[in-house]
């Protein structure tokens, strides 16, 4: 089970750079107005329509893909925390304010200040 972790980790950290590649290389919404005129848009490697519907299928594909692994890379946390639950990691407990002070080093020096608290005395 732990290879198809590091399988889904894997995949999801290229599919996150790939996805930021493809970002970076499409072109805004204002860069067709240029290619009007004669950007010669009939002669790129996608065809006449540009690159713009390829990019965008790949870019959408990609996405699903990275959600689809966060959301496995989600479940198989939870399901660590669980195994981590019931192996018995010490949990925190909090302690009542009410619970006795420790007792000081000996031989530190005890002022009361105004409140009538009890502090060590700093040297």
């Amino acid at each position: 089970m732990e290879w198809l972790e590091t399988l889904v980790v894997v995949v999801h950290v290229v599919i996150a750079v790939a996805l930021v590649g493809l970002v970076l290389i499409q072109q805004g919404k204002g860069a067709d107005a240029g290619a009007a005129f004669g950007g010669g848009a009939s002669q790129t490697v996608f065809g006449s329509q540009g690159s713009g519907s390829f990019l965008t299928r790949m870019t959408t594909f990609l996405a699903i893909v990275f959600f689809v692994t966060s959301f496995s890379l989600a479940i198989f946390a939870k399901q660590r925390a669980e195994v981590a639950g019931d192996a018995g990691i010490p949990v925190v407990e909090e302690v009542s304010v009410d619970a006795e002070q420790p007792a000081l080093e000996e031989g530190a020096a005890q002022t009361e200040d105004a409140a009538g608290n009890d502090l060590p005395e700093l040297e």
